[in-house]
């Protein structure tokens, strides 16, 4: 039933019925109810929102209406006065009927009246003189209209009351018109509520977040910044709002060129002044639009490098995975190896590991970086012989946008960036070119580095391990390595012996590998026959490790079937010396003149690989596994 369509008769004769079903009598002079005391402050307390929003309301209107015989009363929604105010003569008057804060004036316990059936019929409405159920309250005029949340539930009434000849049909409308703006208020102040915390939320957000935030205007005026970024500019908090953004980033306009037109700007590498200076941020650019499709500024996520240069390295797998344990074999030898660089790892010094190819080099370098205070960062390794002379220093030192023909927007970090606070391994050091032997023993002494085709110095912490497989002193005899370098690298030397060096070693090696290989290849363990296993203990092993490993794999692959006298060996097994023939002519080895003939094609073409593999007639990594081969 829609009560609001209904004549106001048959709600008052409905209200009457109610009166007396409830037991209200027509002679009662007062509310049944009326709190004090504790209760009545609980009420009160519980109400506390309602009477702060609508105390003004009711102000507001008793200004209106001052000295005109109202008075104006709020209720809670279950008729309890929570505020009385107005004229003193018809307060009095109410307060001899008991009309005071804590007395009920629903239908329950005062019968028919403006507030009670207001809340019984969810409707405004104005009672008069006699329509009242109690005698006593026949003297009145009363208009109520009920108070409602967001949701259409009652929580109050608003009854202007006054003498029943002063009834007019206006006075409804005013009391309407007041809860409206009470309603209306009401909401406000749940929005704003919820709005302070959306706000709260998205700082608690923002604060919690691993990189910095800037918000700006379109005029480059600083709204918001989260605690990283205060904490990574180095400044107090707070401090941000209302400087103009070039204070922090003073390539700003260029940013928000490229955001005005609604783009987003990733991972470009920018200067922002900290404290303590100008400092290289990896930065992000947003543009903050409204609804009319307007910029109306822009927001900067920003983070250091060396975390960015973190991240690259745990997802392109320039991380150690190796440690001291990795390290297989009993024999006296390896135990001296590893128990020595165990003693050296958590120096700041220079490593410089040596030995054939196979042994085992990067292993160590890796078990070295695993056990020292570096092994959170990165361990960045570069295979000095496996890059041509024209791209060494650009790998090694990085390069800026536009440096050279081909280099890549916004420039890029070179191993040394990318290993600050952790370990560089440079492999196959000796194959690097004079010249880049120069440059890298200046950027050991200056603790910093800049990048090719750029002028600033970028400090870096780095803690550097260099291996090779060449005598460097003989190297340095020859002309090919700096004395200087050397001994810049070689504070801490650490040999590594050839497996034949430690024979005692192979059998553990291959049962190891045996069974490794075997699962990566998810087939059984093969047997390896007596006559077969000595073979493999007597055997030279020119490759080391890496050769052993390479057998077995194939071992496990063809099931066991396959003999060590028809494994195909590689050309660094063959001998690679002169020998004389029986008429005396001294005849090369076929290892040894290809050897020889890459040496000579490598002289010819200045040490380009590409050319050089273009003159033998072989492809680039067929050529880089023959170098390696041969030791060269």
């Amino acid at each position: 039933m829609n009560r609001r369509k209904r004549k106001k008769e048959d709600i008052i004769r409905d209200s009457h019925q109610r009166s007396s079903k409830y037991g209200v009598t027509p002679g009662q002079r007062f509310s049944r109810r009326i709190l004090s005391g504790e209760e009545k402050e609980a009420v009160l307390h519980e109400n506390q929102d309602l009477i702060e929003v609508a105390g003004p309301f009711l102000d507001m209107l008793y200004d209106f209406l001052k000295e005109s015989g109202f008075i104006l009363l709020l209720t809670d929604k279950q008729g309890c006065i929570l505020r009385i105010t107005g004229d003193q003569a018809t307060l009095k008057a109410a307060q001899d009927m008991n009309l005071v804060v804590g007395a009920y004036l629903d239908e329950k316990n005062v019968g028919t009246n403006a507030m009670g059936t207001a809340i019984s019929e969810d409707i405004p409405i104005q009672v008069s003189a006699t329509e009242h159920f109690i005698t006593a309250y026949q003297q009145w005029t009363c208009s109520a209209a009920p108070i409602h949340d967001e949701n259409g539930n009652i929580i109050g009434t608003i009854n202007l009351t006054g003498n029943y000849k002063l009834a007019h049909p206006h006075t409804l409308s005013l009391v309407v018109a007041a809860v409206v703006a009470i309603e209306n208020q009401l909401q406000n102040q749940l929005n704003e509520q919820r709005l302070r915390e959306s706000v709260r939320f998205v700082n608690q957000i923002m604060d919690s977040m691993l990189f910095a935030v800037i918000s700006m205007s379109e005029r480059g005026i600083i709204r918001s910044a989260n605690r990283m970024a205060y904490k990574l500019l180095k400044i107090p908090n707070d401090e941000l709002p209302g400087k103009h953004i070039s204070d922090v980033l003073p390539e700003w306009n260029k940013l928000f060129e490229v955001v005005r037109n609604n783009k987003v700007i990733l991972d470009e590498e920018q200067s922002l002044i900290t404290a303590r200076g100008k400092e290289a941020f990896s930065i992000n650019a947003y543009p903050i639009t409204l609804n009319d499709g307007y910029i109306d500024g822009m927001v900067i996520g920003f983070r250091e490098m060396k975390r960015v240069y973190r991240i690259v390295n745990k997802y392109t797998g320039m991380h150690a995975r190796y440690t001291f344990e990795d390290l297989i074999g009993e024999s006296d030898e390896i135990k001296r190896v590893a128990e020595y660089a165990r003693a050296v790892a958590n120096s700041p010094s220079t490593i410089l590991i040596t030995g054939e190819s196979g042994t085992g080099k990067e292993v160590v370098a890796q078990a070295v970086h695993n056990s020292s205070s570096r092994m959170e960062n990165g361990f960045v390794a570069l295979n000095c012989g496996a890059i041509s002379p024209g791209l060494i220093e650009s790998e090694l030192f990085g390069y800026e946008e536009g440096s050279f023909t081909g280099a890549g927007k916004g420039g890029r970090p070179g191993k040394f960036e990318l290993a600050h606070g952790g370990t560089l391994f440079l492999d196959e050091i000796g194959e690097m070119p004079l010249d880049m032997q120069v440059k890298l023993l200046r950027a050991l002494r200056e603790g910093a580095v800049t990048r090719v085709g750029g002028s600033k110095l970028i400090p870096v912490d780095v803690r550097i391990i260099a291996a090779t497989n060449k005598n460097l002193k003989d190297e340095i005899a020859e002309g090919n390595f700096r004395s200087d370098l050397f001994y810049r690298l070689s504070v801490i030397p650490i040999h590594i012996p050839a497996l034949r060096e430690r024979r005692e070693d192979i059998p553990i090696l291959i049962k190891y590998f045996l069974n490794l290989k075997a699962i990566k290849l998810d087939k059984m363990v093969p047997e390896i026959s007596k006559p077969l296993f000595t073979e493999l203990i007597q055997y030279e092993w020119p490759g080391n490790i890496r050769e052993l490993e390479n057998f077995i794999e194939k071992y496990v692959n063809l099931d066991g079937d396959l003999s060590f006298e028809t494994e195909p060996h590689t050309g660094s097994t063959l001998p690679v010396s002169d020998s004389i023939s029986k008429t005396g002519t001294t005849v090369k080895s076929l290892a040894a003149a290809e050897k020889q003939a890459i040496r000579t094609a490598l002289h010819a073409c200045e040490n380009n690989i590409s050319q050089t593999a273009k003159v033998l007639g072989i492809s680039r990594n067929a050529l880089y596994e023959k170098i390696k081969r041969h030791g060269i």
